[in-house]
């Protein structure tokens, strides 16, 4: 069992630190205002990773905004996509005519976000744009970009602020690289 103050011991290297992570979702965030000004989006984030990163980005969004929030995996506790999606929670809102602005964690594989995005596509609404705290492109399997992102990260097993493994490490202020010895066999 993974005790609180073993956290730091399992990071290899910082790989976005806490102030880089507020500066970059302060900028991201004035460009989603000025390009959503005037039309009331309603941003989904996708739970339970997305939890940090949506507070900061709500913050520093400001125009008249809704949230709402869904719940859909394809992580079970490992380091890799188990190929299959499991839907917990819907969205509470109808979004026919609104603009929708998904906000996830990290784009690794696509195949969570590509499922969430034609989900709401078939829903009617006036656009779905994403936006991601990170972006692994090394790490994609289906065709998918974000249209708004924080950082572009090489493929390393990432963990802090929202990320986790096996649950563990979301309340790390900064992303960090976990040792490979803490997940591998």
């Amino acid at each position: 069992m993974i005790h609180p103050y073993d956290m730091m011991q399992d990071i290899d290297r910082v790989l976005v630190t806490e102030e880089e992570l507020h500066r970059r979702i302060r900028e991201v965030g004035a460009q989603l205002a000025a390009d959503y000004a005037g039309k009331r989006p309603i941003f989904v984030g996708i739970l339970k990773g997305v939890v940090p990163f949506f507070a900061a980005m709500a913050q520093a969004v400001q125009i008249p905004c809704q949230w709402d929030f869904l719940s859909v995996t394809s992580f079970e506790g490992g380091t890799h996509s188990t190929g299959q999606l499991t839907f917990r929670k819907d969205i509470d809102h109808d979004i026919a005519g609104r603009h929708v602005v998904i906000l996830e964690d990290i784009l690794d594989s696509g195949s969570t976000l590509k499922f969430v995005k034609e989900l709401l596509e078939r829903r009617g609404p006036a656009s779905v744009k994403i936006c991601t705290m990170l972006d692994k492109p090394s790490g994609r399997t289906v065709a998918l970009e974000a249209d708004y992102s924080c950082f572009t990260i090489p493929g390393a097993f990432v963990v802090g602020f929202g990320l986790d493994y096996d649950d563990y490490y979301r309340n790390l202020p900064f992303v960090g690289v976990l040792k490979p010895e803490v997940y591998q066999d």
